[in-house]
C-alpha cells in the first residue's frame, strides 16, 4: 500500500476521533439531541380573547419545530405519559386562573409575558369587561364555595337570611337569588382562625359585577349569608347583556321556610277557643241595665 494511501487513512481515522471526543466533551445542553428539544410547549387549545381567564379546556401541550424559547412553558419529556401527572399538573399551575394580556390564536405559545396572575398589580385592570367592576365577597361554607369553583366559571348569589323569634316558623328563614350570571375572577385561600378553624365563611370569591349589581351584593352582605351556585356551561352562552351577568332575577320568588318544610306549619301550637258570650240590655224607664242570657 502506497505511503501516501497509508498516511490518508490515518488522518482520517485521528480526525474521527478527534471529532467523537469533542461531542462528548459538549455540555448537555448543546447536544441537538438533547431532552430539551423534545419538550413540550404550553399553547392555547382555541383563539383566546385578551382578558380571558385561562382553564384547563383552554391550553394543550405541542410540539414546536426549532426547541423551545426564553419564556415559554414547558413540560419536561419524563412527564409526558406520567401515571399520577405531577410534573404534568405543576406546569400547568402557572397559568391556570392567569388571565391574558393579549389575544392568542389557536396553538400559538402561551408566554409567561403573556399572562397576569391574580395578586398581580394589574390583574384586575387586564381582565375586567368595560365598564364592569371588581367586588370581594365572603361566602359561606357549602355549596358551590366548598372547592369546585375557579376563576372563569359563572355563579348565582344567593342570600339566605333568618329572622327573630316574633316571626311565624314558617317565615323564620328564607333564600333567594339576588344576582345571576356573575363570572369568577380569583378565589382566595380557606380563611382560618387563629387556632387553625376554619370560620364560617371559608372563602372570598372576586366576582365581576356591573355598578348596580354591586349595589345589591353589598346590602346583601349586611343581610345574611351569601353562597354561589355554579351555573352550566351552556347557560352562559347568549348576547353581551348575559356575559355581563344582567339576568333578570324579578321572576325568581323567594323560598321561605314553610315552603321547604311544610312540617313547620304543624309545628305552630293551636290556639284556645274562648267562646264570647253576648250581653242583651234591658230598659226599665230611664233605667238601662246589662244582663247575659242563661
Amino acid at each position: 500500500m502506497p505511503a501516501k494511501t497509508i498516511l490518508t487513512l490515518l488522518f482520517l481515522t485521528s480526525l474521527c476521533v478527534v471529532v467523537v471526543l469533542a461531542i462528548r466533551a459538549l455540555p448537555r445542553g448543546m447536544n441537538i439531541d438533547t431532552a430539551a428539544s423534545k419538550d413540550e410547549i404550553l399553547v392555547a387549545a382555541t383563539a383566546l380573547p385578551g382578558g380571558t381567564l385561562l382553564r384547563a379546556k383552554d391550553v394543550a401541550w405541542r410540539h414546536i419545530p426549532g426547541g423551545t424559547q426564553s419564556g415559554q412553558i414547558t413540560r419536561p419529556p419524563n412527564a409526558v405519559g406520567n401515571p399520577n401527572l405531577e410534573l404534568d399538573h405543576q406546569a400547568r399551575a402557572e397559568v391556570y386562573g392567569a388571565a391574558l394580556r393579549i389575544s392568542v390564536m389557536a396553538d400559538e405559545p402561551i408566554d409567561r409575558g403573556a399572562i397576569v396572575k391574580p395578586g398581580d398589580r394589574d390583574f384586575l385592570q387586564v381582565v375586567l369587561s368595560p365598564q364592569a367592576r371588581a367586588i370581594a365577597i365572603p361566602v359561606a361554607m357549602g355549596g358551590a364555595s366548598t372547592g369546585i369553583l375557579y376563576p372563569g366559571d359563572r355563579v348565582d348569589v344567593i342570600l339566605t337570611q333568618t329572622f327573630k323569634n316574633d316571626s311565624p316558623l314558617t317565615r323564620r328563614s328564607v333564600g333567594e337569588t339576588v344576582v345571576q350570571n356573575l363570572r369568577v375572577l380569583a378565589i382566595d385561600p380557606l380563611d382560618t382562625r387563629p387556632n387553625g378553624a376554619a370560620n364560617g365563611f371559608g372563602r372570598t370569591v372576586t366576582l365581576e359585577v356591573m355598578p348596580d349589581q354591586a349595589e345589591k351584593v353589598n346590602v346583601a352582605t349586611e343581610l345574611g349569608k351569601l353562597s354561589l351556585t355554579l351555573r352550566s356551561a351552556s347557560a352562559n352562552s347568549g348576547t353581551a347583556s348575559t356575559t355581563l351577568g344582567l339576568a333578570p332575577t324579578a321572576g325568581i320568588k323567594p323560598i321561605w321556610a314553610g315552603d321547604v318544610s311544610p312540617a313547620l306549619g304543624d309545628a305552630v301550637p293551636a290556639r284556645a277557643v274562648v267562646a264570647v258570650q253576648p250581653t242583651v240590655e234591658v230598659i226599665h224607664g230611664t233605667k238601662t241595665s246589662t244582663v247575659k242570657p242563661q
